[in-house]
């Protein structure tokens, strides 16, 4: 016991100075900051019985993978029993669940003990202090730099936070939706559920957590790469790791969490160093600073094409602007299933070609019935919930993995192959179709079809925003084709699968399936509302991204694989390059961070996390009444507000009360419902309410969509200005609340 204490002492330093850095950098809010990470750590442990199974060739069996999969699992599960209407979605139905889940885990943790089975990574706590160090820093790092910046206002602020708020308030699953009061929320709203699941769990405010979750998933960016890269280094490295060179998988795990998470593009380094130094050489004077968002938008921007304006965010982007939308949330879900993939490569590879002759029937239980596809399966159906374009990018990524590895178990015997591949296939979808039904039952979908690209990038623009990880990839491609192909003397797919290791197979599957998602663009586009001018703009956000996570994984681990491995001086050298480029691009961040949050290297500007401060400082007319509302109503009546347009002010009672209004930000239920005649309807009728004398015209109005409260602030004032009928307004119920300063008052109506 002395030795192993002795032996973690350093990080036991490492801890006690991190916890009180978080307390002095957080102030009060460390607390919640706290309470979250010890949840995750708990939850984790609970589930490694799970975990350590699937990742059983992990060295550290998966240790921080069992915290998403540990939430995926507790929070999935309570999600389906609210949307079936079996439990209502309340604090003590969260933590229920999860306390029968850690009664399963404690249940299978004692049968496989008393079969010896090792579901923990005994020996290995060093190892974990480390790595849950690691997550303990990131996490502190992103969370100390939200609350520079922490209101939940400006670009999809609104739209995250309210659907929050609006789940928090709720019993049932999917909540009233908050901008169209006669409806359900009808979009991909698993992202915000899993926030609200913890807050929950946790007994936390939205009004915190909501930054606090983006945080969370920022540190999962990070640590899930990390981890999944160390040890596809590791295994790859294996005997070549004597003296310093011990330490390159975790240098290669720490630049794939800085490749998919930190890190930016080309683009920073092209339009923020080159080119200004190049100007400055010449005399030019430049007319405007770099502003980090333009990296995300180029392609239709700089030059300017006003018929294919486009999006190519990436993780670094999203978790700097603080946006808590579905694509954002589900990064920490799609790592944790691209991690357990490789385990379950790295297991079908060390067991060997399957037997020859097995009875039918149990070969093809064993076939159907492996645990990483069933789990695979389920959060593949998840994802239809959380982000439905996650669902078919790595639908394709976990059948290119299962392909591979059918080819490799049968040898290369193609009618087994196919036959197997297909029942998979077919398995995955059923069960990802089936445990989804609850959303998609009543989820109308966006979707109008698919189109060929009418448009297409300049290849300068492709160069500059993907040559790199291309580049690389490409590289190890042929790093790898060349070693084992040189000397084989039957030469074919399976001899050269075969032959290839497990983590340079897995590289490169991710490699080619990233170079497809930036191509899938350039031929063809999902058809939506957005047609006129950004036709390409979703499709490319979407698949562009998690090519971008998928090329950071690739990178992080072919860098230094080509560096250590590879006897091809050119190859050693272009990778070095390429490691430099890649690092260099880490100057987005920081510029990003002091662009967006400002000098963060001054504690004293620390702002907190309270994402609802925004309301005294931008709404100050109005927000001692919001908070009335969020105070003292309970449940989910109508309260209505003026309407208007999307990334607007207006919706701000709805978006930070939780409380439904009539129609909200116009163009998302544009998208969301497709219906504008509805839509118009509905608008024209907001307007009569508030500025009609006919007053039994606005009583039938109250009535048709059972308005509760009307809210007459600052926004109303100025949509309506002398037409609002504040005396006609006021005769239709009681003033529950009244601010005689700024005049802002509700009205509680009256019901007949």
């Amino acid at each position: 016991m002395k030795i192993q204490i002795r032996k973690i002492l350093p990080e036991s330093i490492a801890a006690v100075i991190l916890i009180a850095l978080s307390a002095y950098l957080l102030g009060g809010d460390v607390w919640t900051f706290w309470t979250w990470w010890l949840l995750a750590l708990f939850m984790g442990m609970v589930a490694m019985p799970v975990t350590g199974r699937l990742f059983e060739g992990f060295e550290d069996k998966g240790w921080l993978f069992s915290k998403a999969l540990a939430i995926a699992v507790t929070g999935f599960l309570t999600w389906f029993l609210a949307a079936v209407k079996l439990l209502p979605f309340t604090a003590a139905t969260c933590i229920g669940v999860s306390v029968i889940c850690g009664i399963f885990c404690a249940i299978l943790f004692h049968v496989q003990l008393k079969k010896g089975i090792e579901c923990y990574p005994s020996g290995k706590i060093q190892l974990i202090v480390r790595e849950e160090l690691l997550f303990f820093g990131i996490f502190l790092l992103w969370t100390y730099l939200a609350g520079f910046r922490p209101q939940a206002y400006g670009t999809e602020k609104f739209m995250d936070y309210g659907f929050m708020e609006a789940m928090m308030r709720s019993k049932t699953l999917p909540a009233r939706d908050l901008w169209y009061s006669q409806g359900t929320i009808n979009y991909y709203y698993g992202g915000q559920y899993f926030a609200v699941f913890l807050t929950k769990l946790t007994g936390s405010r939205v009004e915190v957590t909501y930054n606090l979750m983006r945080t969370f998933v920022a540190a999962f960016a990070f640590v899930y790469p990390f981890s999944l890269v160390r040890q596809m280094a590791k295994d790859r490295l294996y005997g070549r790791m004597s003296g310093i060179k011990k330490y390159l998988p975790s240098l290669a795990g720490v630049t794939g969490g800085i490749a998919v998470s930190i890190a930016g593009n080309v683009h920073y380094i092209v339009y923020r160093c080159v080119l200004p130094l190049i100007h400055k050489i010449q005399g030019v004077a430049e007319t405007a600073s770099y502003w980090f968002p333009d990296a995300t938008r180029y392609i239709g921007y700089n030059p300017v094409n006003e018929s294919d304006k486009t999006i190519h965010e990436f993780p670094c982007y999203s978790f700097v602007l603080g946006d808590l939308h579905a694509h954002v949330v589900n990064v920490m879900f799609v790592t944790f299933l691209v991690g357990m993939l490789y385990a379950w490569m790295k297991k079908i590879r060390s067991a060997g070609p399957e037997p020859e002759k097995q009875d039918v029937r149990d070969f093809w239980l064993k076939q159907l019935l492996m645990p990483h596809i069933l789990l695979a399966a389920v959060l593949l159906g998840m994802f239809q919930w959380t982000n439905y374009w996650d669902f078919v990018i790595y639908f394709v990524v976990t059948g290119g993995v299962v392909l591979i590895a059918n080819i490799i178990r049968f040898e290369g015997k193609v009618t087994r192959i196919l036959a197997v591949t297909i029942a998979q296939a077919v398995e995955i979808i059923a069960v990802s179709y089936l445990v989804i039904l609850p959303f998609t039952l009543k989820f109308e979908t966006m979707v109008q079809g698919v189109a060929l690209a009418q448009h297409h990038s300049l290849w300068y623009q492709l160069l500059i925003l993907w040559g790199l990880p291309v580049f690389l990839t490409v590289l190890l491609i042929i790093s790898v084709l060349t070693e084992k192909l040189k000397g084989m003397k039957h030469k074919s797919l399976y001899r050269l699968l075969e032959a290839v290791s497990a983590p340079d197979l897995f590289a490169v599957i991710m490699g080619l399936c990233a170079i497809g998602l930036i191509l899938i663009p350039e031929i063809v586009y999902v058809r939506d509302i957005y047609e006129n001018g950004n036709a390409r703009a979703n499709t490319m956000f979407k698949l562009t991204y998690q090519a971008y996570i998928l090329f950071g994984m690739t990178m992080g681990y072919g860098i230094y694989r080509m560096l250590v491995v590879s006897k091809q001086k050119i190859i050693r050298i272009f990778s070095g390059i390429g490691l430099f480029v890649l690092i260099w691009t880490v100057g987005y961040f920081g510029n990003a961070v002091h662009s967006w949050f400002g000098e963060v290297w001054n504690p004293s500007n620390y702002q907190g996390l309270n994402a609802t401060t925004f309301l005294e400082t931008d709404f100050p007319q109005d927000a001692a009444a919001i908070r009335w509302l969020k105070d003292n109503i309970e449940g989910s009546p109508v309260v209505l507000e003026a309407n208007g347009d999307s990334y607007t002010g207006y919706e701000r009672v709805s978006a930070t009360t939780g409380l439904p209004t009539v129609l909200g930000w116009y163009v998302h239920e544009w998208l969301w419902r497709n219906n504008v005649p509805d839509l118009n309807e509905k608008s024209a009728d907001i307007q009569t309410i508030y500025t009609s004398t006919d007053e039994e015209k606005v009583k039938e109005l109250i009535q048709r969509y059972d308005i509760s409260y009307i809210f007459v602030g600052g926004q109303e004032k100025e949509k309506y200005g002398t037409e609002l009928n504040d005396s006609l307004l006021q005769s239709l119920g009681s003033i529950v609340f009244e601010d005689d300063t700024s005049g802002t008052y509700i009205v509680k109506v009256e019901q007949d």
